[in-house]
């Protein structure tokens, strides 16, 4: 099935905040190139290329809108998407050969992200995930989700029950579980998605404690603690949504967030979340805390 490529021209000093955006939007794969051609795959994090401008071209999944991921990326992006191009491409194993240069990754104390196949060499108290991209985003590799990891591996989670909202892979809902989680529910609004976080629950052993639901379709429930990754303008639209997700006293991570963005999320929760100091990544922000009212 054919997939859509979006290229864009972006200024070194931009990268983090367009690769993030990109990635919060639903990117399967990202290449950067300079003008002399030199290629780099998927940068790991805090990996920059030394160049001042940097074409990066994202791969997004069949059937995505161009004209809806522009007016996306826009209201994320302003001035700082340029040079946009939208093309279709044939299908191809684009999954498969980003994971040619995917390599096992830490967070936190424990927490390990490894490429489905692969079984490297860990300490002895690692906690390993097995992820492969499938057909959503969110393999650890990116701030955003690093934040969530690393926030999750430091929080007292053992025997409660979690929600990951916007859930992508599902690695942050399988990470829970890892962890040492109840269970952790998976919600997104893409079907793929969905199918992606039960695949990688299944293929970590923990499908029976991964519930896997489009948004519109899940069961009433509310959690212990709820992770959110996505961008920010969407947190401030369902602050009350995610607010409601958690109990009363429960623990609440967001990320998705730029710099500067983190007070006016913060803000959409009136009062009802105790915060804790931010945590940021880059050009990224985790706001986390307790909900209160």
């Amino acid at each position: 099935m054919a997939q859509l490529q979006v290229t864009l021209e972006v200024a070194a000093g931009d990268l983090d905040a367009v690769d993030g955006a990109l990635e919060l939007a639903g990117a399967l794969s990202q290449t950067y190139q300079a003008d002399d051609g030199t290629v780099l795959l998927e940068p790991g994090v805090g990996e920059h290329p030394m160049w001042e401008r940097v074409r990066v071209a994202a791969l997004f999944p069949a059937g995505t809108d161009p004209e809806d991921l522009y007016k996306l990326l826009a209201g994320q992006l302003g001035e700082r998407l340029q040079g946009w191009q939208a093309e279709t491409l044939e299908d191809r194993a684009w999954e498969r050969e980003w994971l040619d240069h995917f390599r096992p990754m830490a967070f936190g104390e424990r927490l390990w992200i490894v490429p489905t196949g692969s079984e490297p060499e860990l300490p002895r108290d690692a906690v390993a995930i097995h992820l492969d991209p499938g057909l959503a985003f969110g393999t650890g590799t990116h701030e955003t989700t690093a934040l969530c990891l690393q926030w999750l591996d430091g929080e007292p989670i053992q025997g409660r029950d979690g929600l990951d909202f916007g859930a992508g892979s599902g690695v942050l809902a399988v990470a829970a579980v890892r962890l040492g989680a109840a269970r952790c529910m998976a919600v997104d609004n893409d079907p793929q998605a969905v199918i992606a976080s039960r695949d990688n629950a299944e293929r970590n052993g923990v499908a029976d404690w991964v519930p896997a639901y489009a948004v519109d379709q899940r069961p009433a429930y509310c959690a212990d603690f709820l992770v959110a990754n996505i961008l920010a303008s969407t947190l401030v639209e369902l602050a009350g949504e995610l607010r409601s997700g958690v109990r009363v006293g429960g623990r609440l991570a967001l990320s998705g967030i730029l710099l500067g963005q983190e007070q006016q999320v913060m803000d959409a929760f009136q009062g009802s979340i105790a915060w804790d100091a931010p945590q940021t990544r880059g050009d990224w922000v985790l706001v986390s805390g307790t909900r209160t009212a």
